[in-house]
């Protein structure tokens, strides 16, 4: 997979439309459990934004 600004730029913006529409459902709906599941969700996109999309590891699908 080749990493080209592009799609690191689109990588990011995503990832950022994600933890602004988590955080306002998680302002909305103050919930602990909910709190841990958003946490899980963002930690694994962010692992895989980090090693997709960065180019820091091969996508081997």
């Amino acid at each position: 997979m080749q990493s080209t600004l592009l799609t690191r730029i689109m990588a990011l913006l995503s990832f950022a439309i994600l933890v602004g529409f988590v955080g306002i459902l998680l302002g909305y709906v103050p919930r602990w459990d909910l709190a841990i599941i958003i946490a899980v969700t963002v930690g694994l996109a962010g692992w895989d934004i980090w090693h997709v999309a960065m180019g820091h590891k091969e996508d081997k699908h």
